[in-house]
């Protein structure tokens, strides 16, 4: 039988497990995808810690772990179009990244170009949308200085490469071990940490026109001082506490159009979305580890095995 990797209560990492896990069957407007490849992002970990967002959906237990899956397409659900059996596609899945077959919402997932890699399309429906969408939330023009928080991770790494894609002048903020990594992303390098806001300033005398914060909590109250316009203050991190400062979070990103204009910078080579890290299904812990660790630069990423060879529990 397929498996999965879930979690039956709440909890630490001690609740992870893989499980067998059935063949879901597609409903209306669904797919069956064979997963090749699934993004593992902080929100896996919080989710299984019990963490939930005002008006996010209850996780119902037993879940499969992941928000992110690329795959080929094996059923379609009924009244389903625009895909056929045999397509490569990308997204949300609907029951999770980590397992060997998931369900994803037809309106929601595009197609995977054959100049995109499996691992790389893993990495775009949450992290790569959400640094795409963030950018296009915040409408900055040209010339514009925005700042990013946490940087170097999935989320920042797309943001800051479509910020200077779109001509802004960027700012980001990591542990000092990362330094070479962002500003190979042509970003003005901060250590983050105590002190953040004067290195900042150092940096960028003019003061900063935007702010997407990846952080929260401390960091986003220091950093949204050192923006006038609270309406160019967004957070993909901390919802509650950036609505408190006058700013926004990070809007809905699974949205059809954000994720074909990401998938599409990435086939044309204007985007990278930095697979640092592809681990085989089978160590599903330690990538989980890995992020959860807060100290990866870029994007984890786990890589299914052939259907034929399951990996051991």
């Amino acid at each position: 039988m397929p498996l999965a990797y879930v979690y039956d209560r709440f909890g630490g990492a001690e609740v992870e497990h893989f499980a067998d896990h059935p063949q879901p069957a597609p409903g209306p407007g669904q797919l069956l995808i064979a997963v090749r490849a699934a993004g593992v992002n902080p929100v896996d970990w919080k989710r299984r810690s019990g963490r939930r967002p005002a008006g996010a959906p209850v996780v119902e237990l037993p879940a499969v772990m992941g928000g992110e899956a690329a795959g080929e397409v094996v059923a379609l659900g009924p009244g389903t179009t625009g895909f056929a059996v045999g397509d490569a596609v990308l997204g949300g899945p609907l029951t999770g990244g980590y397992a060997q077959y998931t369900l994803l919402p037809a309106r929601a997932a595009v197609h995977k170009p054959p100049e995109v890699s499996w691992t790389d399309a893993a990495a775009l429906p949450i992290a790569a949308a959400t640094g795409y969408g963030a950018v296009r939330q915040l409408g900055l023009p040209a010339g514009a200085t925005l700042l990013v928080t946490g940087v170097a991770g999935g989320v920042g790494v797309a943001a800051a490469q479509v910020a200077v894609g779109c001509r802004l002048t960027v700012v980001g903020s990591a542990a000092p071990a990362k330094r070479g990594f962002v500003q190979a992303l042509g970003v003005r390098f901060v250590t983050s940490g105590p002190g953040l806001s004067a290195r900042i300033r150092a940096v960028a005398p003019q003061g900063v026109d935007g702010v997407l914060d990846l952080v929260g909590g401390e960091v986003l109250e220091e950093v949204a001082t050192l923006v006038t316009d609270r309406t160019k203050l967004v957070s993909g991190a901390d919802r509650e506490a950036v609505a408190a400062l006058g700013g926004a979070p990070v809007g809905p990103v699974r949205d059809p159009a954000i994720l074909g204009a990401v998938v599409e910078l990435v086939r044309i080579g204007a985007l990278d979305p930095k697979v640092t890290r592809v681990v085989p299904f089978e160590q599903a812990a330690l990538a989980v580890r890995a992020v959860e660790g807060g100290h990866s630069r870029g994007k984890t990423v786990l890589e299914m095995p052939p259907l034929e060879a399951e990996p051991r529990a």
